[in-house]
Parts: C-alpha cells; structure tokens; sequence
C-alpha cells in the first residue's frame, strides 16, 4: 500500500501521519514522541503519531536477544502502520549500534519496498546527525551491559566517531522494563560525567531513557549537543516527509539543525 504526504496549497493546513515502531517493553519513547510532536507550533502543519509494536524484552549480545530484532517482526509492525496510511515509518529502536548499522539501512529499504512508505531510524538520523555536528569528542550515555556499549563503540568507530572509555557511562542493566524506570537524577549524573571529560556531543543511545526533556538544560548546562535516541528518531522522519524539524521547541538544538 503506497502513501505519500498528502498535495496542499501554501494557504491549506498538510496533515501528517508519522508512524512509529515501538519495542514491545518499551514506556518511554511513546509519551516522550507524542509530547515531542505537540511543541509542534505550526498553524500549517497537523501531525498526529501512530505506534506499532513487536516482541523486545532484553537486551545484551546474545544470539537469543539479537534474535528479538529479525526483519519479519519488525516488517510485520510496518505493514500494520501501512493500513493507517501513514506517512513515514521510523524505527525508534538503537539496535543497530550494536548489530551493525547495515541493519537500518536493510530495514528501511525493505519497509519501503513492501509498504511504498518511505523509512528511518534513531540510529541513521542519530548517525546523519554526527555528520553535521562533526564532533571532536563524543560521550555515550546507555543504560545496557559493557558488551553492549563495546559493540556501539566498535560500530562507530567504524564510521570514524571515537568514544573513549572515560566518555562512556552504562548501568548495566538488561531487562528493558528496567530502562524506562532509570530516573532523570542518575542520567544528569552520567551526563556531567562525560561532559566533563570534555565531551561535546553526548549520545542518549537508548529509546526507553527518559531523557529528551533534559536535552535542552544539558546543553545549556554542559555546553553540549545531546542526540538524544527518540528526538532524533523523530527528526528523522520530520525530514524524510520535508517538514522542517525547526517546528518543534523546546527539546534540544537537534531541532534547529540544517
């Protein structure tokens, strides 16, 4: 099923459907997306989001939880956005910066092929991101296990993006419903922490952390750019349906950038 955004004229209001696909565990980034999406102050735009889920419990490197993030499932979760005839499907999941990001770019082509709607990713917009921030020292900030946040290192290192052990801070955590209850106290903690060893741009890479609303006094505080995982899943698609993502206030100079 084919859908594109729909024809308006300057003096007509463009309806927009994002759709979103969601980690079944996850009980962060829908609210926080939606609260994204309703800064929106744009009398011609009307954007309304749409969520589609599929099976995630934990996270770690083994095969039994890479398995969780097989193509079928996540096309699945697709289609079923597709009879909404939405807009954009973005992935708001950071799977591929430990799996590999060929895995988003196969994804989304797929997704495309099959439903006709184009596709993004937290980690392709996360990743396009860098590119324009052209950081010097990036900080990352996970709530997973050492393995995990190696393999993200790895990744991106690959694409030429050095994070260091001293701008790495993990929890150690693996069951995602344990994610969504990290609290916005111990992410300030871990943000000042690899701010201080100099970051410049700190990754929030975890899509069920509640830490977009504090991009924004981050930045201001540590002088930093935060790419926060839901913010930047949200620019992703803002831009691939050729909305201006500076239509959203409030939640970090990611918005604002060009």
């Amino acid at each position: 099923m084919k859908s594109t955004a729909e024809d308006y004229h300057p003096n007509m209001v463009r309806r927009l459907r994002l759709g979103v696909i969601v980690p079944s565990s996850n009980t962060a980034l829908e609210p926080l997306t939606s609260a994204i999406i309703s800064s929106i102050n744009d009398p011609d735009l009307d954007i309304s989001v749409h969520y589609s889920r599929f099976r995630v419990t934990t996270i770690d490197v083994s095969p039994e939880a890479n398995a969780q993030f097989l193509l079928e499932p996540m096309l699945t979760a697709a289609q079923l956005l597709a009879d909404a005839g939405v807009h954009v499907i973005g992935w708001s999941g950071t799977s591929s910066g430990w799996l590999g990001f060929k895995k988003d770019e196969i994804l989304c082509s797929v997704i495309q092929d099959a439903t006709g709607i184009p596709a993004t990713s937290s980690i392709l917009a996360l990743n396009e991101l860098l590119g324009k921030t052209n950081p010097q020292k990036m900080g990352l900030v996970t709530p997973y296990v050492k393995a995990v946040n190696d393999a993200i290192r790895k990744n991106h290192a690959s694409i030429g993006v050095e994070i260091t052990d001293d701008r790495e801070r993990y929890l150690g955590m693996t069951r995602n419903t344990d994610f969504g209850d990290v609290t916005e106290a111990q992410l300030d903690e871990m943000v000042t922490q690899v701010a201080g060893q100099g970051a410049d741009v700190v990754a929030i890479y975890c899509t069920n952390l509640r830490g977009a609303r504090r991009a924004s006094v981050w930045e201001k505080e540590h002088d930093i750019v935060v790419l926060d995982s839901v913010a930047t899943t949200v620019w992703g698609m803002l831009r691939t349906v050729g909305a201006q993502p500076s239509c959203v206030e409030g939640w970090g100079s990611i918005f604002t950038i060009k």
